[in-house]
């Protein structure tokens, strides 16, 4: 890593020019390209994938996305009102001429579908336009002519309300994610200004991170054109790519800044930095990585591609940290200082800086009361994870989305005129075989009809060859309830199977609510397999790393700890809408399916990186001095304020992303945020301590057998080079190493990750450790 660093270093020019040759090739190529991201939830083999094949193999050429276009007459009018009717039949015709629109059908006309496109009370009506091509394929610029043609001064004149609806109108609805990010990164800076007291400094990690993310983001969208990729996943990339890039840069920056304190020369105090703290980025990111990846056990088309994205975006960030950042380092030299800290470095010359503040009073005072702060913070845990039993898998669809958007409007101005079902109509589809299966789909039309939960049936619609019929069933309630799903499970179970038994058709029930009801059900399922997976995963590094069975075995507990209680604030604000309306992210809803998977491997990951950096400080101390209080005490209190400050980096970053103004991103911002504000704040700085306060010497236990098979691995090795004249052989050190009757001024000990003593590689002097550690026993005690 060092060599890497130094290489670097010694070709700045050439390492920024590389990595801003990779940003500008990779964003002009996939300007070139465009973007082919899906929103595609069908999983094969489901019921509804099969209704769907059906539809598609019996009635060719009716792929294209449906929207609808919804207007309100005034007070005192009706939708048949001569003047209303005027100006919406030259909308329609309007929109009908527009390119890339298929079709029109509006109300207007004496066919018995016509007419029931208005609503019984006579004010409300709406038209069906579908495109020539599905959602995803529709380019925003005709959608938007459809908006525009249809929202038009003309047309909404004297009190009528126009609203449009459908997947491919939700696309022209602006979202802020570029302003939300441009704030997650603005208040960054301003942390890390505040942590570092330099601007070069603190817009280093910033440029570090923009650079690899901006990378990335562009890779993922190439990669949209080779596999299945969600169209969330580049910003979600973004949304994770940001907050650990910052975070893995902040942590190498400091390790760099205390160097040059100690009065290394900026190349081996760079070098030094990325050989220690950058390995343990490294180690970091592979955690995350792994996490991520963990979600191609569940051989899901739709989620591999969101795994590999988001994973691209880790590796990237990690590599950006290790290379991108020396050279950067390199050009400001010591500006990485702030002013003041050069003027006493050149006036005073090289000191310790042992950890000092609330950051020593805090660890002191975990270590006296272990149980009673224990519980408080297992206490914050429980309540907040209670939600999490309530949760509900399902379709949140446009009309949870922001009271102010079209979208919205429009559904809830056919829920109003028509029923909540209109919705999200079930499509029952039937292949028929002989003669047979036209009198089996009248019986199951009657059987529909009647059956309890089902507001309209039929009648049934057959293709051009009559081996094909689809039977659009309105159910009464609206897509996303309850109601409407235990509705599917009656058709399929009782109703289908009690009146097409005669063997000359294939009946299967589709539609939305349909799908995410099998995507949920899939992904429930194979829950646990994926769950299991990821935690042996990162059990087996941390046990590799740390060599213990208890480190490995409370991060786990840790991390479910953090998800849970993560996923219960997700519950009650957008499940239960508690603020949701609010904070302008729609209305109450169900969770979307997959949420659970990407946000269980991401919160892994990263609950993972913090547990690293804690933990291998107090790894460190433990070989040492074979103290487990002492190892706790000075590990918590020499990391937990650089944590603290990657964890309100990364909450910023997370919590910006709210005003994306997509339900699904401020989903994950939200539980990213909120869980990882859990685990720094109590998991990490209370609940971690005090357990390892109250284990004593069984943290640290590993059976021999165990310990002879396994191969040694090492987060931190100590750094490779010495200053001439170390701070620790200061007399004012001397003293306070003396005082403090640890005898810690001898080497051999690990590095963080345990180099050194454990891993026989003889006796090393880490110049950062020496000199926290040089007052450490006085000033923590």
């Amino acid at each position: 890593m060092a060599a890497i660093a130094r290489w670097c270093m010694r070709h700045r020019l050439v390492t920024v020019l590389i990595w801003l040759l990779a940003l500008g090739g990779t964003a002009a190529a996939a300007g070139s390209a465009g973007s082919a991201f899906t929103n595609d939830y069908e999983v094969p083999g489901t019921e509804s994938a099969k209704a769907n094949t059906l539809l598609r193999e019996g009635f060719h050429g009716q792929g294209g996305d449906t929207n609808t276009v919804v207007w309100r007459a005034p007070d005192h009018q009706s939708a048949r009102t001569p003047a209303v009717e005027e100006r919406m039949t030259r909308a329609l015709d309007a929109i009908a001429a527009l390119p890339g629109v298929g079709s029109v059908a509006g109300p207007y006309g004496p066919a018995p579908e016509q007419a029931a496109r208005i609503s019984p009370d006579g004010r409300t009506a709406y038209a069906v336009v579908t495109f020539d091509r599905p959602a995803d394929a529709v380019p925003k610029d005709q959608a938007r002519a459809v908006v525009t043609t249809a929202k038009n001064p003309t047309t909404e004149s004297d009190g009528l309300q126009v609203e449009l609806g459908g997947r491919a109108i939700g696309l022209t609805e602006a979202t802020g994610a570029h302003l939300a990010e441009a704030i997650g990164v603005a208040i960054a800076a301003v942390v890390l200004f505040l942590a570092f007291g330099s601007l070069a400094a603190s817009l280093l990690p910033i440029a570090t991170a923009l650079v690899s993310v901006g990378t990335a983001y562009f890779g993922i969208t190439l990669l949209g054109h080779a596999m299945p990729v969600a169209d969330f996943a580049p910003m979600l990339g973004t949304l994770v790519g940001l907050g650990v890039g910052i975070d893995y840069a902040l942590f190498i920056v400091t390790r760099h800044r205390k160097a040059l304190a100690r009065g290394l020369p900026v190349e081996q105090a760079a070098a030094d930095a990325v050989a220690t703290t950058g390995r343990a980025v490294v180690f970091a990111g592979a955690t995350v990585c792994i996490a991520l990846l963990g979600m191609l056990v569940l051989r899901l088309n739709f989620l591999d591609g969101v795994a590999i994205a988001a994973s691209l975006t880790v590796v990237l960030t990690v590599a950006a940290s290790v290379t991108l950042l020396p050279a950067l380092l390199s050009y400001i030299g010591t500006r990485a200082l702030s002013r003041r800290e050069r003027r006493t470095l050149a006036r005073e010359g090289p000191r310790p800086e042992p950890p000092t503040g609330f950051a020593v009073r805090w660890s002191t005072f975990v270590e006296r009361r272990p149980k009673l702060l224990g519980a408080v913070a297992t206490t914050v845990m429980v309540v907040l994870a209670l939600p999490t039993f309530g949760l509900h898998l399902g379709t949140s669809d446009q009309g949870n989305n922001p009271a102010t958007a079209t979208t919205r409007k429009a559904y809830d101005l056919l829920a109003e005129g028509f029923g909540p079902g209109t919705n999200g109509p079930l499509a029952v589809v039937a292949r028929l075989d002989g003669a047979g299966g036209r009198v089996a789909v009248d019986r199951l039309t009657e059987a529909l009809r009647t059956t309890e939960g089902v507001a309209s049936a039929g009648p049934a619609v057959f293709n051009g060859s009559g081996d094909t019929a689809v039977l659009t069933v309105v159910p009464d309630s609206s897509p996303q309830s309850r109601a409407t799903s235990d509705l599917v499970d009656t058709l399929r179970r009782d109703v289908i199977p009690h009146v097409a038994n005669d063997g000359s058709t294939e009946v299967h029930v589709g539609g939305v609510t349909a799908g995410y009801d099998d995507f949920a059900e899939v992904i429930i399922g194979k829950l646990p397999l994926f769950v299991g997976v990821v935690i042996a995963l990162g059990c087996v590094l941390l046990l590799l790393a740390f060599r213990s069975i208890g480190i490995p075995v409370k991060a786990a507990v840790m991390n479910v700890a953090a998800v849970a209680s993560s996923f219960g604030v997700v519950v009650a604000i957008f499940q239960w809408g508690w603020g949701s309306e609010t904070m302008g992210l729609g209305s109450a809803g169900p969770i979307e399916p997959f949420l659970p998977v990407i946000m269980v491997s991401v919160l892994f990951g990263l609950s993972m990186d913090y547990q690293v950096f804690l933990v291998s400080r107090m790894y460190e101390e433990w070989l040492e001095t074979g103290d487990n209080k002492r190892a706790v005490r000075v590990g918590l209190a020499e990391t937990s304020r650089v944590i603290n400050s990657a964890a309100v980096i990364m909450i910023s970053v997370f919590l910006a992303f709210v005003l994306s103004g997509d339900r699904i991103i401020a989903m994950f911002g939200i539980g990213l945020a909120v869980a990882v504000a859990l685990d720094a704040f109590v998991l990490r700085t209370l609940l971690v301590p005090a357990l390892m306060h109250m284990l004593g010497g069984a943290n640290w236990w590993l059976p021999a057998w165990l310990d002879r098979r396994l191969p040694r691995i090492s987060i931190e090795p100590p750094p490779s080079h010495a200053p001439s004249t170390l701070p620790a052989q200061r007399p004012d050190a001397d003293t306070a190493r003396d005082g403090s009757g640890t005898g810690n001024g001898h080497g051999g000990g690990g590095g963080k990750g345990g180099a050194g003593k454990d891993t026989g590689q003889g006796e090393y002097q880490d110049k950062d450790k020496d000199e926290d550690e040089a007052a450490q026993p006085t000033a923590s005690r």
